[in-house]
């Protein structure tokens, strides 16, 4: 078990690569399965959530090997069994996709139930739902979701709120079944419409990804591809979000600046300045932050993945801030985390209320969840004093290498080894 230890202080400056997208990866490296040849995937995270996926597609039969440090390759065809290991499965969130692909593949799914962080209950009713309107029933037992069907056929599904995982789910599903699937209150999400590409490159016809409304008309069989993923939204906004509380300068290159206009539009109304070009966007700040509200939504508002990151920055800006978080019950444990370093924030349900403070200071904290652990890092970075983040764990779950990202933007931050506490003789 490791801890990073950081001196804060120091300015972010320099420029700062940003890999794969985490969110389209562990939905693209499912899709795979429905392939009857071997799909090549770029732009792979060397993240723990991407390892865990690719560990459960070995262990279910797939041949995988790795190209290059981000190039998966990955034979489907050796599969031989629609049942996801459970100790495998239970611990990463995007577990779920294998329901779709599976179903799409062999008509019969065993998946276990969604884990990953743990900030509200995940339902799967809408997926469940969609899959019901494909012609599949299913039954929960033990843990484990059991979704079987003779044959899938298209239809019109209406998601009663937009989910991304359902949307995901239901296109895996629906790329083979007989006939037209149309998702209506589809989620609009940039790994939404990549997945949709990736499907396409491997002769799926899916139209409308990145509106509310797609349509899915079924064909008979999927040829193997080769296909990059999407730099991660995300990762990017993180470092930006980095730049601005440490008052840096820094070059964020590999990036669609369409993705991250929200985030860039909140940085600027707090006085960070944003300049964008083809594939990278230059942050910087030099004067003080100002107060600003923040509502989550769905694409293309203001990312719920986001919100603990941008919750730092406005614990050092001037004046009181609002967040309302709109997408999930209980994303607001990490504020327990920043209040040991200063932070004056109040939490009532889905809001959160934040007077500014002149500066945070370090404190022994730990990394709640994968997005709670990067808004410590930030936290960090941007305090006085040394601080130790502990269960970094949950960081690399989405994060690829960011110790020495950090470093090599100047700050001051290493890894430490935490030894397993011994185990008393019995007497």
């Amino acid at each position: 078990m490791d801890k990073f230890v950081i001196k804060g202080g120091n300015r972010l400056t320099g420029e700062v690569n940003i890999s794969g997208a985490k969110n389209a990866a562990i939905a693209i490296i499912p899709a795979a399965i429905l392939a009857d040849d071997v799909c090549i995937i770029e732009n792979v995270p060397n993240i723990t959530d991407v390892a865990s996926i690719t560990r459960i597609l070995y262990d279910m039969g797939a041949k995988i090997r790795n190209v290059n440090k981000s190039t998966l390759e990955i034979d489907p065809r050796p599969i031989h069994t629609h049942i996801a290991s459970y100790e495998l499965a239970r611990h990463i969130r995007g577990s779920y996709y294998l329901l779709g692909a599976l179903l799409g593949r062999f008509n019969h799914a065993v998946v276990t139930m969604p884990g990953g962080c743990d900030f509200g209950v995940r339902p799967i009713d809408q997926h469940l739902k969609g899959f019901a309107a494909l012609g599949a029933t299913y039954k929960l037992e033990g843990g484990m979701v059991d979704v079987r069907a003779d044959s899938l056929k298209g239809a019109n599904i209406y998601l009663d709120v937009v989910s991304v995982g359902a949307t995901v789910n239901i296109m895996l599903a629906a790329v083979k079944a007989k006939g037209m699937t149309v998702i209506e209150n589809a989620a609009k999400e940039p790994h939404i419409v990549d997945l949709a590409n990736f499907l396409n490159s491997m002769g799926a016809d899916v139209r409308g990804a990145g509106t509310d409304v797609i349509k899915i008309y079924g064909v008979d069989r999927l040829i193997g591809t080769t296909y990059s993923i999407i730099p991660d939204q995300i990762e990017a906004g993180t470092y930006m979000v980095a730049a601005a509380a440490t008052g840096g300068d820094v070059l964020v290159k590999n990036v669609i600046p369409k993705h991250l206009e929200s985030i860039s539009a909140k940085l600027e109304e707090m006085g960070v300045q944003i300049e964008e070009f083809d594939d990278a966007v230059r942050v910087s700040r030099t004067g003080a932050l100002n107060k600003c509200n923040i509502k989550t939504m769905p694409h293309p508002g203001f990312p719920t993945d986001m919100q603990p990151q941008i919750a730092v920055l406005l614990s050092i800006a001037n004046g009181t801030s609002i967040i309302n978080e709109s997408v999930w019950d209980n994303r607001f444990r990490y504020v327990e985390e920043l209040k040991r370093m200063g932070a004056q924030i109040s939490v009532d349900g889905k809001l959160a209320v934040i007077e500014g403070v002149d500066h945070l200071n370090a404190a022994p904290v730990k990394a709640t969840d994968l997005r709670a652990g990067a808004a410590m890092l930030i936290a960090a970075l941007a305090a006085v004093g040394t601080t130790q983040i502990e269960e970094i764990n949950h960081i690399e779950r989405g994060y690829e290498n960011v110790e020495e990202k950090l470093l090599s933007m100047g700050a001051d931050i290493r890894r430490v080894h935490i030894p397993e506490p011994a185990v008393a003789q019995a007497i």
